[in-house]
C-alpha cells in the first residue's frame, strides 16, 4: 500500500487542514454540540449567546441534518437551562415574524404545538372571548406535529369558521389592528422554524425547542406571556428566561395537557410574575359554580359542535369557558378580581357578544376572499 501524502508532516497540522475543510460554521455547531454531548464530567450547558447562535444555524439551515439532529436530542438529554431558553428566545426573534401589538394591551398564549388529544380545548373560544373584551389575543402553532399529532389552533378555529392559517403576514397584522386576534401559523409564516419539524420526526421525543415554543412570542412587546407548563421545574425555569429576555409580566398554568386551559374538575395552577414580584394562584372552580368534568376530545366535528354550542351559553365546554375567560379577563386588568371577570365572561358570553364578534370576523374573512 502506497503511504499517505497527507501523512508526511505533524499529525496536528493534518487535523487543522481537515477542519479547514469543513468549513467555520460546521466546525463552530460541532463544538456547539461537542459542549453538550460530551457527558457529565467533560460537557457543560450553552451560554445564552452559544444557544442563540446554534438555534441561529439551525433556522438557517446551515447544519448537517445528523448533527441537527444529535444537537437536538443531546440537548433534551442535558436539559435546557434558563440561559439557553433566552438565547434561543431571542434566535426565535431574531430569524421569525414581528407582529406590532400597536398599543393594544395584548395576551400572547405559549401552548405546545404538538396540539390536544385527550381533552377538549378551550383557548380558541377564550380567545374570542378576549377579542371581543377588546383585549388583543395572539395564538401560535403548526400542522399536525410529533409527538402527539393531536388538534391544533389552526384547526380549531378552522372549524368555527375562522381559517386564519392561510392568511399572508401583512393580513396577520391587519386583521389584529381591526380586532385583536392573530394566529402564526408556522409553515406559512415561519418556514424557517418548521424546517425542524422532520428532525422532531426522527428523533421521537420533544426537543427543547418545545419549550421554547412555550415562551416566544412574534407579538413584541407583549403585555402579557402566558406559557403552559407540565412538570414543575419547567415553570421557575420558563419565569427565569422570560425574565431574561425583557418580559415584563409572564403568567405560567399547570394547564390541560400543558397547556394554558385552566381545568375545571380540580384545582388550577398558575403563577403570574410582575417584574420581579411573583403571585401564586390555586384556584377552584367549584369555588364559583364551575366544577365539572374536564370534557374528552374524541373527533374535530364534536368538538366544533360542542364549542358553537358554548359561544352562545350552552353545552359541556361552557363552563370551561366561562373559568378561563374570567380568569384571563382579571389577570389582563380587566377586572378587579376573579369573581368581577368570571361575571364580565358570562355576560358577554350570555349578551351574545363573544358569538357576534365571530360571525363578524367571519364576514370581513369571507368578503376578504382567498389570501
Amino acid at each position: 500500500m502506497l503511504p499517505n501524502p497527507e501523512a508526511d508532516g505533524p499529525i496536528a497540522a493534518r487535523r487543522a487542514r481537515r477542519e479547514d475543510d469543513q468549513g467555520a460554521e460546521t466546525l463552530r455547531f460541532r463544538r456547539l454540540l461537542a459542549a453538550l454531548g460530551s457527558g457529565e464530567r467533560t460537557g457543560r450547558s450553552l451560554s445564552r449567546e452559544e444557544a442563540g447562535e446554534a438555534l441561529d444555524l439551525l433556522l438557517g439551515g446551515r447544519v448537517d441534518p445528523a448533527a441537527a439532529g444529535a444537537f437536538l436530542i443531546a440537548h433534551r438529554m442535558r436539559r435546557p437551562q434558563a440561559q439557553e431558553l433566552a438565547g434561543m428566545v431571542e434566535s426565535y426573534r431574531r430569524n421569525g415574524p414581528q407582529l406590532d401589538p400597536g398599543g393594544r394591551h395584548t395576551l400572547a398564549f405559549g401552548t405546545p404545538f404538538d396540539g390536544r388529544t385527550r381533552t377538549a380545548p378551550i383557548l380558541p373560544l377564550t380567545a374570542l372571548l378576549l377579542a371581543a373584551a377588546g383585549l388583543g389575543v395572539v395564538l401560535q402553532g403548526g400542522d399536525p406535529m410529533p409527538v402527539k399529532y393531536g388538534l391544533t389552533q389552526a384547526e380549531a378555529l378552522a372549524g368555527l369558521g375562522l381559517d386564519l392559517a392561510h392568511l399572508r403576514w401583512p393580513q396577520v397584522q391587519e386583521l389584529f389592528g381591526r380586532h385583536g386576534l392573530a394566529l402564526l401559523h408556522q409553515p406559512r409564516h415561519f418556514p424557517a422554524a418548521e424546517r425542524l419539524v422532520p428532525l422532531r420526526v426522527a428523533i421521537g421525543k420533544r426537543p427543547p425547542i418545545a419549550t421554547l415554543e412555550l415562551l416566544w412570542s412574534c407579538a413584541q412587546p407583549a403585555a402579557v406571556q402566558v406559557s403552559g407548563f407540565v412538570h414543575a421545574p419547567t415553570e421557575a425555569l420558563c419565569h427565569e428566561a422570560l425574565e431574561a429576555t425583557g418580559v415584563v409580566q409572564g403568567i405560567t398554568v399547570k394547564g390541560l395537557e400543558g397547556g394554558v386551559d385552566l381545568p375545571t374538575s380540580r384545582v388550577a395552577i398558575a403563577a403570574h410574575r410582575r417584574g420581579s414580584h411573583q403571585e401564586r394562584l390555586l384556584l377552584q372552580a367549584r369555588d364559583h359554580g364551575l366544577r365539572t368534568e374536564d370534557v374528552e376530545l374524541t373527533t374535530l366535528a364534536s368538538w366544533c359542535d360542542q364549542a358553537g354550542a358554548a359561544l352562545v351559553g350552552d353545552g359541556p365546554l361552557l363552563a370551561g369557558l366561562l373559568w378561563n375567560g374570567g380568569f384571563y379577563l382579571w389577570r389582563a386588568g380587566l377586572a378587579p378580581d376573579l369573581g368581577a371577570g368570571l361575571a364580565m365572561a358570562e355576560r358577554l358570553v350570555r349578551d351574545g357578544g363573544v358569538e357576534a364578534w365571530r360571525r363578524s370576523l367571519i364576514q370581513e374573512l369571507q368578503a376578504a376572499g382567498p389570501s
